[in-house]
């Protein structure tokens, strides 16, 4: 598994750099994960084109693998190999290192607390060493008194180096982060796969024989669908094949029988193609339109219209020309910024900075510079070494400008 990291965001404004991608998050809702897609498409740098993988063996309503574990944590607890008819299993996957792992074992411990009599056993599997896991147990959990073993006692915490258990699960399912979890039912199939953080609802319709397995499986199948249509579009435009993105999206969207996942992939396209457009230098009225009313949707939500600005810094940044739309967002974000703490009027400043250098007004990008370097003095050390080598960076490229124009100047003119 790949390590993720996530960033607290900023109070007023999200905490991201204007050359940061957001992560996307599944499960979230549909318009936020299009908007961070929409900035990931402008920002993706020579992403290389995977070779088609292979079929998942492990779905939803597939017999559930038996379980070789080689460590338990906790003495009490129950090893499980074959899985028992009538009970109700979770099979979670974490690391040490896993911040949204850790981040998860209050709410597990919480759930086997709950459904203990129920007949469920929660059984986290990690494929770490055990002493990895050890020196992690005789820690204090962040933010209790408690230690993660004292926490994590409800459960049954294992851990399984060869890695065996993650290649029947995780592999064998098509699963490639964590923490993932599997609820396994009380047939011994597989009725759900997901975050842990989303566990209460489908564990509880299990248990009460009220869970739609063929549902969810078909809403699954066509996340996944959904997912793999944003990769290739990701990968496209990545390489700057904008138009060509833009012709799979429309040939992804005529092809989709399902009416839901056509809907869907409909909203990306509205979201994305004026974006393709100024990248590919083919932007029209009605792409200068779209940007103006997504950013007057934003007044009052300083959230939303730094996204929003950060979506058109980006496209700057690879190589498209918004014209006066840098100028107006500016404005916009010169007004909400009184609506901030300091750390985000800090965030905003940088990137008003960056806007106004993208048109070469250097003596604005200059102004709105100092004025961070000055705010972030009492607020981030970081912020304000980012502020002070965007200042020195600024002051540098307006002194090459005006020295190239006093050449120019001092040139004589040629006789026509």
């Amino acid at each position: 598994m790949n390590k993720t990291e996530s960033q607290p965001p900023i109070r007023g404004v999200e905490a991201a750099s204007p050359t940061r991608t957001p992560p996307t998050s599944i499960k979230k809702s549909l318009m936020k994960r299009i908007a961070l897609f929409a900035v990931c498409c402008a920002v993706v740098a020579a992403l290389t084109l995977r070779p088609a993988e292979a079929e998942p063996s492990l779905g939803i309503g597939s017999k559930a693998p038996a379980l070789d574990i080689e460590h338990y944590f906790h003495e009490d607890d129950t090893r499980v190999t074959q899985f028992e008819d009538g009970k109700v299993y979770v099979v979670e996957f974490w690391a040490t290192w896993c911040g949204p792992c850790i981040a998860s074992m209050p709410h597990l411990s919480e759930l086997q607390t709950k459904h203990r009599n129920d007949g469920v056993q929660i059984i986290s599997v990690s494929d770490e060493t055990v002493d990895e896991v050890e020196a992690l147990l005789a820690k204090p959990y962040p933010g209790q008194k408690a230690s993660f073993a004292e926490v994590t006692a409800a459960y049954t915490l294992t851990t399984d180096p060869d890695g065996s258990t993650q290649r029947d699960y995780m592999e064998a399912a098509g699963q490639n982060g964590i923490p993932t979890s599997f609820i396994v039912g009380k047939q011994g199939v597989v009725e759900w796969i997901g975050h842990p953080g989303e566990l209460d609802e489908p564990l509880t319709a299990v248990l009460d024989d009220s869970w739609d397995r063929e549902a969810f499986k078909a809403d699954m199948e066509r996340e996944q669908k959904f997912q793999e249509i944003l990769q290739g579009l990701d990968q496209l435009a990545g390489r700057g094949r904008f138009e060509d993105a833009s012709t799979m999206l429309a040939d992804q969207i005529a092809q989709a029988s399902d009416a839901e996942l056509k809907e869907r992939l409909t909203t990306v396209q509205r979201v994305v193609q004026p974006q393709f457009n100024f990248m590919a230098g083919k932007a029209t009225e009605a792409d200068y339109a779209f940007y103006r009313e997504e950013r007057k949707a934003t007044q009052g939500n300083p959230q939303a219209l730094f996204r929003h600005a950060m979506t058109l810094y980006n496209i700057v940044q690879n190589g498209g020309k918004i014209g006066p739309l840098g100028e107006e967002v500016v404005a916009a974000l010169a007004t909400e910024m009184e609506n901030v703490e300091d750390d985000g009027k800090v965030a905003i400043l940088e990137l008003i900075a960056r806007l106004h250098a993208v048109d070469q007004r250097w003596d604005e990008a200059i102004k709105a510079a100092e004025q961070g370097v000055e705010l972030a003095d009492g607020v981030s050390r970081s912020q304000k070494q980012r502020m002070t080598l965007l200042l020195d960076d600024l002051k540098s490229n307006a002194e090459e400008k005006s020295a190239g124009g006093a050449e120019d100047a001092a040139q004589p003119a040629t006789e026509e």
